[in-house]
């Protein structure tokens, strides 16, 4: 079964269309990667995935259910996450109370959260095993906005995570991340558990095929070719418009 799906997506700003007709299947449990170059439409596409944007036509669906016309809020509360090429966190709050804060608000504790944040064990704990898991062990306590851009990163995926959603959206997680980290972030995010489908945009080919079990590549808001890894590496119609180079080369 498809955790996403769009069908026959279109979206015009007058005549421009940057999504043009496109039907993107992703399975549950991939972990599948969006790539094109730049002003192929990948924005576009996400925003009119989180609703961000309204699709000129054609229909988005979660799962079984069409979202088309739902909040972005309402999509996150049935299961959908989003990352941005820049981040957006509690820059006042530490990591831990930062990861607390989604799961108190997951757990619908509303206003009561900081009343419970220190005598709710659960919370805690979770918290604390979520920032763990993200490499931020060493960080629980200290403020946010002093965190290096690595660390920011990857607590940013954390509270995605915290919201326990059924597809994840990863919008350039590397960028801005020390070589060192890149790949560290990325196989944390590969290690979730299959429960949770990843759709990852992403410009660093290194990473996108050391990730993915499955490619599409968009350009000029279509989908021009998707496929496994092996199979887009060694696409000439891809190193063309992506790579630069020759089809015949």
């Amino acid at each position: 079964m498809n955790a996403l799906e769009t069908v026959n997506l279109e979206k015009r700003f007058g005549g421009i269309v940057p999504t043009n007709d496109v039907n993107l299947k992703v399975r549950e449990g991939a972990r599948h990667a969006l790539i094109g170059p730049n002003g192929a439409g990948k924005t576009t596409l996400i925003n009119l995935l989180t609703g961000v944007l309204k699709p000129s036509k054609g229909r988005v669906m979660l799962g079984a259910q069409d979202i088309t016309s739902l909040s972005p809020h309402k999509r996150v509360s049935l299961g959908m996450a989003r990352t941005f090429q820049i981040n957006q966190l509690f820059g006042d709050l530490t990591p831990l109370e930062s990861i607390a804060l989604v799961i108190g608000e997951r757990e619908k504790l509303g206003t009561r959260f900081w009343q419970a944040f220190g005598s709710n064990e659960k919370i805690v704990e979770e918290a604390t095993v979520l920032a763990k898991q993200f490499g931020l062990a060493d960080v629980l306590a200290e403020r946010t906005s002093s965190l290096p851009y690595g660390k920011q990163r990857q607590l940013e995926i954390a509270l995605a995570i915290a919201g326990k959603p059924r597809v994840l959206l990863l919008d350039e997680p590397a960028a801005g991340v020390p070589e060192t980290e890149r790949h560290e972030i990325l196989e944390t995010v590969a290690a979730l558990p299959k429960s949770v489908t990843v759709l990852l945009i992403e410009h660093d080919m290194d990473i996108v095929f050391g990730f993915a079990d499955r490619i599409s590549v968009l350009v000029d808001g279509k989908l021009f070719v998707e496929g496994e890894p092996k199979e887009i590496e060694n696409d000439p119609r891809v190193r063309a418009v992506y790579l630069g180079e020759r089809a015949d080369d």
